[in-house]
Formats: structure tokens, C-alpha cells, sequence
């Protein structure tokens, strides 16, 4: 008799389309201002239970990811958006056909706390002038970044 792996890896790890799934919950909580806990009362869970489906435990159910989807008013697809393809590659059926292989584990900037406050504080800069000037600004500043990289990587040779 075949036993269910409930959609994990041959290693017994989250699925990374889970993972990613959970992440982008966790991302548009955070950007929202919303607690777990809060999101865990909006649809009749624990916070518990939300940290689960956030870091991918725990798979979340088409109709648990609908109420999720109006809770933070977000369209199916928005759960599924920059999913790239070694995490698709990942999918249940796909693992299935292709066992073993391991899956890819990144470090995605959207989901990392310092992303998070800096959205959220630029999305409360109130004068949408205020706001456009930021913006150039930390673009120009990134630039210059890469740009004084690039001068120094052709000072050393």
C-alpha cells in the first residue's frame, strides 16, 4: 500500500511551493499591518496555525487560501506571483515523476523583515511628491552602489 507524503519531499521537507505559498501570506500580512493573531481570527484559526501555514508546515486548502485571498485582499494569483521555476518544478505531481531530486532553498529578499518595514514605512510617507523623491533616491543610491563595485572590481585588476 502506497503512503501519502501530503505533497512533501522525498526528505520529508515542506513542499517549496507550500513554502512559497506561506511566505507570500506572511508578506502581505506583514505589509498590511496585520498580527498573526488577527489574521488567525479573520478566518477562524490559531496564530499557531497561521505560523504553520507561513513557513510552509502546513499545507493550505483551496478553500482556506480563498478566505485568505479576501481577508487580504489579494486575487488567487497573487499567492502563486515570482514563483520561479525550480520552486514549480516542485509541485507534487512533478516530485512524483521526478523523485529525489532536492529541492532549492533561497533566501528571497521580499520575505526578509528589513523588505517589510521599509515597504510599509514608504507606503505611509503620506505626499505622493514626498514619496516619488524616495524612491528616485533609493534607485540612485542602489545604482551608485553597483556603480562603485564595479570601479573598484576594475582598480584591482
Amino acid at each position: 500500500m502506497r503512503r501519502s507524503s501530503r505533497g512533501r519531499t522525498p526528505s520529508g521537507k515542506p513542499n517549496p511551493v507550500d513554502v512559497h505559498v506561506g511566505a507570500r501570506v506572511r508578506l502581505r500580512r506583514t505589509l498590511l499591518g496585520l498580527s498573526q493573531e488577527k489574521l488567525g481570527e479573520a478566518i477562524g484559526l490559531t496564530f499557531q496555525q497561521v505560523q504553520k501555514y507561513e513557513r510552509g508546515a502546513n499545507r493550505i486548502g483551496a478553500s482556506r487560501l480563498w478566505d485568505l485571498g479576501r481577508v487580504l485582499d489579494v486575487p488567487m494569483a497573487y499567492f502563486f506571483d515570482e514563483m520561479d521555476d525550480s520552486t514549480q518544478r516542485h509541485s507534487p505531481m512533478n516530485i512524483a515523476q521526478h523523485p529525489g531530486e532536492p529541492p532549492v532553498q533561497g533566501t528571497d529578499t521580499m520575505t526578509r523583515r528589513e523588505t517589510l518595514e521599509l515597504v510599509r514605512a514608504y507606503y505611509r510617507i503620506g505626499d505622493p511628491g514626498v514619496r516619488r523623491r524616495v524612491f528616485e533616491l533609493t534607485k540612485t543610491l542602489a545604482g551608485i552602489g553597483e556603480g562603485a563595485a564595479a570601479a573598484e572590481d576594475v582598480a584591482v585588476q
